[in-house]
């Protein structure tokens, strides 16, 4: 019984390890984790400089219709693009949004951060690197299938009918 819980407690630590040590990597390839809520993206400086300083409801719903500000989520990862250490601030990239964004770099973490839903993104499962995915084409490909000629109005024959 105590060569089992042994060979369970080495195999926790050798697993949070390795988990630890693969989010250390994403820190060191510059990605970042969201630790707050809020309108706290911005494409100019200046915008962040006003969500900061003076920020009421009115001041926030007007610059996010306007795509001055983008809400940013706790827990969300981002790509750090750039760190303006004199002001405190960071330009970065957030997934399904084109420009990239300043925002506080108070607001960004090395450590993961869990989402509402109780999950750490990664860059794959957020939509900043693409997955791989098989050609539609490869999908239908499978043996002794071959797909109808668009040009044909007849359906597709394969002989055992």
């Amino acid at each position: 019984m105590s060569t089992i819980l042994s060979v369970t407690a080495a195999l926790i630590a050798l697993t949070s390890a390795g988990i630890t040590a693969n989010y250390d990597d994403l820190a060191a390839k510059g990605y970042r984790w969201v630790t707050i809520d809020g309108p706290y993206g911005c494409p100019a400086k200046d915008d962040l400089e006003q969500i900061v300083k003076k920020l009421t409801d009115e001041t926030e719903l007007q610059m996010i219709k306007e795509h001055r500000a983008y809400y940013l989520l706790r827990g969300d990862i981002v790509k750090l693009i750039q760190e303006d250490p004199a002001s405190g601030i960071s330009r970065i990239h957030l997934a399904g949004i084109t420009t990239d964004l300043w925002t506080p770099t108070k607001f960004l973490s090395k450590r993961p951060i869990e989402n509402t839903f109780g999950i750490v993104e990664t860059p794959e499962t957020s939509g900043l690197i693409p997955m791989e995915t098989e050609s539609s084409t490869d999908s239908f490909r499978q043996t002794g299938v071959t797909p109808a000629s668009s040009t044909s109005s007849t359906p597709h024959s394969d002989g055992n009918e």
